[in-house]
């Protein structure tokens, strides 16, 4: 029988088991852990037989003695609450698939701090925070009724707090709880309830967890998808109609994650519609009159679409400036088509997809054949829409539209 790697949630409340922990720790030759739990349990158990200490930071220093000691025999790793939940313990799977691992969990803290401030949690979105660049928060934390954040020394619940005040509309602040648990599960465990300026005039100790339940009447009655042209804020009729804009979106096949242009975003109704879908990819709505900026910001506040970004600005010009998409929607040219997908394709990553909404013979006519030369695969795809109300409604017909659709490969690498 080969070596155990023994995975331990560690917890000091009161009843939690140790014996699955005293028996990794008998047969193991050196115990892998944070200092903070290393030297918890010195002081909880002065008389226990403790093997050598590896520190778990730096990771990959730890991860190599793991592999160096097993085999010579057991390891334990030593981990707060439960190791699978945004744990040391997806990665121990992945880098030793042939060794026997046995995992022993113990209340996490996303539990313990749920039962301490009495929220149910299986409707909660979990997030964590450990080592993630500030970017995009909004967006990640108030999306959803209610969120669990894993916190880190960056973003701690202070910083998070001032972070939402800042981006988010102050007036709307009140209709957010937030509730922050210190040390949960330890004797030094404090408990912190308040909105978000309470929380962001405060301190915190490492590590805390934070809970934020959004009270937002939208978020529990808004559709996920299917916004109506009457929900919208935009002037003179000058919005992507209902149809037209679910069309558009299932042609762009949109990605998860990553940038998204919105070129000529005008009320910026197809980029807020996927800003509302995916919270993790950044939209950028590039517009240039006056008049359509206020309608995108009136939009963003009232959708809650944080993920949305207005670039103020005529394209291309003020393309040049922007992270690389890995999906652009031109809706609007200017007069400046060519220019507008020549800069698009080269900025486009591999994989990307194109789609212009052509109204106007002359973008139906050029925009596919522009794409064709810039080397993309093209399709269009036309749409007539109508419309009428059961059984005696007036009928209502839109013009024409054709979606040109434009994808680029994946270059595969060449080898000499």
């Amino acid at each position: 029988m080969g070596s155990v790697l023994h995975l331990v949630g560690f917890a000091d409340s009161a009843g939690h088991d140790f014996s699955a922990l005293f028996h990794g720790l008998r047969s193991s030759v050196i115990l892998v852990a944070s200092t903070r739990l290393y030297q918890k349990l010195t002081a909880m158990f002065p008389e226990e037989h403790i093997p050598p200490h590896i520190p778990v930071v730096p990771l990959d220093t730890a991860l190599q003695r793991i592999k160096d000691s097993i085999q010579d025999g057991d390891v334990t790793v030593l981990a707060s609450g439960d190791p699978l939940f945004f744990g040391i313990g997806r990665k121990l799977i992945s880098v030793f698939p042939e060794v026997e691992i046995q995992i022993t969990p113990a209340l996490s803290s996303m539990q313990l701090a749920f039962s301490r401030f009495q929220i149910p949690w299986d409707d909660a979105h979990f997030v964590s925070l450990h080592g993630r660049p500030s970017e995009n928060l909004s967006a990640l934390l108030l999306r959803w009724p209610k969120v669990f954040v894993l916190t880190d020394r960056q973003n701690s619940p202070n910083m998070i707090a001032r972070y939402l005040l800042k981006e988010c509309v102050k007036e709307k602040s009140t209709e957010i709880e937030v509730h922050v648990g210190e040390n949960i599960g330890f004797e030094s465990e404090r408990l912190v309830s308040g909105n978000l300026e309470a929380i962001a005039a405060q301190h915190f100790v490492d590590p805390n967890v934070m809970i934020l339940v959004n009270r937002c009447p939208f978020l529990q009655t808004a559709p996920c998808f299917g916004l109506q042209e009457s929900e919208i804020q935009h002037s003179r009729g000058l919005i992507t109609k209902n149809e037209v804009r679910a069309a558009s979106i299932h042609a762009l096949r949109v990605s998860r994650d990553g940038v998204f242009w919105d070129v000529g975003a005008g009320s910026g109704s197809v980029g807020l519609e996927v800003a509302r879908l995916f919270p993790e990819l950044r939209i950028l709505a590039i517009e240039k009159e006056e008049e359509q900026w206020r309608n995108i910001e009136t939009n963003r506040k009232r959708f809650a679409a944080w993920n949305l970004e207005l670039v103020k600005g005529m394209a291309p010009e003020v393309l040049h400036d922007l992270p690389d998409p890995t999906r652009v929607f031109v809706g609007g040219s200017g007069g400046n088509l060519e220019q507008i997908l020549d800069l698009c394709v080269a900025r486009l990553l591999p994989g990307g997809i194109v789609v212009v909404n052509a109204v106007i013979e002359k973008t139906a006519t050029q925009a596919p054949e522009i794409l064709y030369r810039r080397g993309l695969e093209v399709e269009v795809r036309e749409l007539v829409v109508q419309r009428f109300s059961y059984p005696e409604g007036e009928r209502q017909q839109y013009n024409p539209i054709k979606i040109i659709v434009g994808k680029k490969e994946i270059q595969e690498p060449v080898y000499e």
